[in-house]
Order: C-alpha cells, then sequence, then structure tokens
C-alpha cells in the first residue's frame, strides 16, 4: 500500500467539482496566494491556472469548475 506524503505549510488541498460532473481531488494551491483559509475565490483562479497550463500541454481542455472545497485535514 501507498504511503500518502504529509502535507505541509506550504499548500492547502482542494476538491473540485467541474460542470460536466467529473471530480478532481487534492489539488495543491500555495497558501501564499490566499486570503485566510476560506479564501476560495483565489484558490479556484489558481487551480483554472493550473488546468490551463496542462490543457496547453495535453491538448484536452478541462471543463468549467462547477465548485470548489477545501480538503479536511485527519
Amino acid at each position: 500500500m501507498a504511503r500518502k506524503k504529509p502535507m505541509d505549510g506550504e499548500f492547502i488541498a482542494f476538491n473540485v467539482v467541474y460542470e460536466d460532473g467529473s471530480l478532481s481531488s487534492n489539488r495543491k494551491v500555495p497558501t501564499a496566494i490566499l486570503d485566510g483559509l476560506a479564501d476560495t475565490a483565489n484558490a479556484k483562479a489558481s487551480i483554472e491556472a493550473q488546468d490551463r497550463d496542462i490543457a496547453g500541454k495535453s491538448g484536452r481542455p478541462r471543463g468549467r469548475i462547477k465548485s470548489i472545497e477545501r480538503v479536511k485535514r485527519k
């Protein structure tokens, strides 16, 4: 069984649901760009930028983000 890397204080993980119903789990967003732990607007902008970068490399664009939720630490 694979071991999970512990999340350090440099990133916060978010689960993203797209309009087509697909889910992307544990998307990392740097804490430096967030205005507090509940700042989903800057997190969404960061994830959209990541999606554009990935789409540019793969040639397959992602759908629009429907919702974003911070992953709760155990």
